[in-house]
C-alpha cells in the first residue's frame, strides 16, 4: 500500500471534517457582529456544548457503521439500532430544553452566570432534533465509507456548511434576532440538510451492493452490535464530558464571562487543527487489510502528526492568529488576548490527537472497543483532576484547561499504546516493523 493511496482515501474524510469545523467559525463571526456579542457568544458555546454532549453516544456510529455494515441484513440491523438511539436522545434533549431539568443542569450544575443562562434555553429548544439528524447522517456516512465512497461524505459536509453559513448570514443581515437564536437555527438547518443529502447519496449503494438478494456476509446480531457500540458510545460521552467540565471550571475562575466567550473560539481553532486527526480512525479501519498494510498506515499517521505540529506552530507564531482572532472573528481586545494566550499552550494538542486517533482506529479494527473506552475514561479522569487543582488553587482558567487537555491526551496515549500492543495480531508491533509475508516484497 502506497502513501498516496492512503492519502487519497483519507483526503475526502479530512475535507468533510475540515468543512464541518469551518461551520463554527462562520457562526461565531456572525454573532460577534451582532449586539451583546460577549454574552451571546458565551450562550452559544454552552448550547453547542450541551447539545454535543447529549449526542455523544451516537458520534461513533460512523465507526460502528463502517465496521459492521457488510450486507443488507446488517444494514437493516444497524439502521434499527440508529433509530432507537434517535428516539432516546431526542427525549433527553426535550427534557433538558423544556423542563425544570434545564435549571438543574445550567444554573445549578454548570453555575452559568444569569445573563448568559437566560439565553441558553431558547438555543437548546431550537436544537431539539440535533441528535436525531446527527445520528442518521453518521450511520449513512459509515455506509458510504464502507463501500468506498468517502467523497460523498465530503460533499454532504459542503451542503451542511452552505446551509448553516447561508442561514446565519441571512438571519444576521435581514432580521433582528439575537445572536444565539441565529447561531442555533443555523446549526439545526445545517445538520438537517446534511442528513437529507446522506439519505440521497446512499441510494446507489442500496440498489447495488446492499440489495436484499445479495449473499449474506455477516451474522451480526443486535446483542453483538449493542456491546460493540456501547464502549464507543461511552468513549464519545467521556470525550464530550470534558467540555462541560471546562465550562464548569471557567465559570468559577477569574473573568468568567470573558473566558466563556473566548473558549468557543479557541475550541473551534483546535477543532480545525484536529480535523485531519478526526478523519483518521475510519481510514485506519477501512484500509487495514492485514500485516502488509500496518507499516504504511503507521508511517502516514506519524507524518500527519508532524505536519500538523508544523502548521500549528506557523499559525500561532505569525500574524495569522491575530488576523483570525481580531479581523475574521472581530473579538473584543480582552477576549481576543485570552484566546491568543491559550493558543500557545495548545501547540502539541493536534499531534497528540493524531496519535490517539491512529491507536483508536487500530483497536476498533481489532474489535477491542472496551480498550478505547477505558483510554477515554483515563483521559477524563486526568482532565478532572487538573481542573480540580486549578479550582482549588484559583489558577487562570484557559491555561488550566489547556494543561488539563494536553496532559490527559498524553496519558491516554500511554495507555492505548500498551493495549494496542496486546491487541495486534501475532507478528505485529507498534514500533517494530512487521516481517514481510512469504513471497511479498517489503514496503
Amino acid at each position: 500500500m502506497r502513501q498516496r493511496d492512503i492519502f487519497w482515501f483519507w483526503l475526502p474524510l479530512f475535507a468533510s471534517w475540515l468543512l464541518m469545523t469551518a461551520e463554527g467559525p462562520i457562526i461565531t463571526a456572525a454573532i460577534n457582529r451582532l449586539p451583546n456579542q460577549v454574552v451571546m457568544l458565551a450562550a452559544q458555546g454552552i448550547v453547542l456544548s450541551l447539545s454535543v454532549t447529549i449526542e455523544s453516544p451516537i458520534i461513533n456510529l460512523l465507526a460502528t457503521s463502517t465496521a459492521q455494515v457488510k450486507d443488507y441484513a446488517s444494514y437493516r440491523l444497524v439502521r434499527r439500532f440508529t433509530i432507537h438511539w434517535i428516539i432516546g436522545l431526542t427525549l433527553v434533549t426535550i427534557l433538558v430544553a423544556f423542563t425544570p431539568l434545564f435549571d438543574v443542569v445550567v444554573r445549578q450544575w454548570l453555575d452559568v452566570p444569569e445573563p448568559v443562562a437566560v439565553w441558553v434555553q431558547p438555543g437548546m429548544q431550537i436544537m431539539t432534533l440535533w441528535s436525531a439528524a446527527i445520528a442518521w447522517r453518521r450511520f449513512l456516512q459509515g455506509v458510504l465509507i464502507r463501500f468506498n465512497r468517502p467523497r460523498q461524505m465530503a460533499w454532504g459536509t459542503a451542503v451542511r456548511l452552505l446551509a448553516s453559513g447561508g442561514t446565519v448570514i441571512g438571519l444576521a443581515v435581514w432580521t433582528d434576532l439575537p445572536g444565539v437564536i441565529n447561531g442555533s437555527t443555523a446549526l439545526m438547518v445545517g445538520v438537517i440538510a446534511e442528513a437529507i443529502y446522506a439519505t440521497i447519496a446512499v441510494q446507489p449503494i442500496l440498489r447495488h451492493e446492499l440489495r436484499p438478494d445479495q449473499p449474506q456476509k455477516s451474522n451480526l446480531t443486535y446483542s453483538y452490535l449493542f456491546w460493540f457500540h456501547l464502549p464507543l458510545a461511552a468513549t464519545s460521552l467521556l470525550v464530550l464530558l470534558a467540555q462541560p467540565l471546562i465550562t464548569f471550571s471557567l465559570a468559577r475562575l477569574d473573568q468568567p464571562t470573558e473566558s466563556l466567550a473566548a473558549w468557543p473560539v479557541l475550541f473551534q481553532i483546535m477543532l480545525m487543527a484536529r480535523a485531519a486527526a478526526l478523519a483518521l480512525p475510519e481510514a485506519v479501519i477501512a484500509l487495514s487489510q492485514g500485516p502488509h498494510t500496518f507499516k504504511p498506515i503507521r508511517r502516514f499517521s506519524i507524518t500527519l502528526a508532524m505536519g500538523l505540529t508544523i502548521l500549528m506552530t506557523i499559525f500561532v507564531f505569525t500574524p495569522l492568529s491575530e488576523l483570525y482572532v481580531f479581523v475574521v472573528q472581530e473579538m473584543t481586545p480582552l477576549t481576543g488576548e485570552l484566546t491568543l494566550s491559550g493558543l500557545l499552550l495548545f501547540l502539541p494538542f493536534p499531534a497528540l490527537a493524531t496519535i490517539t486517533a491512529w491507536l483508536r482506529g487500530l483497536l476498533i479494527n481489532e474489535q477491542a472497543t472496551k480498550a478505547v473506552n477505558m483510554g477515554m475514561a483515563i483521559n477524563l479522569l486526568v482532565t478532572a483532576v487538573v481542573l480540580g487543582i486549578g479550582l482549588q488553587q484559583r489558577l487562570p482558567g484557559l491555561p488550566t484547561a489547556a494543561v488539563a487537555l494536553n496532559l490527559a491526551a498524553f496519558v491516554e496515549i500511554i495507555y492505548l499504546t500498551w493495549r494496542t500492543e496486546r491487541a495486534l495480531p501475532v507478528g505485529l508491533s507498534l514500533w517494530r516493523d512487521p516481517q514481510p509475508l512469504a513471497g511479498q516484497a517489503a514496503d
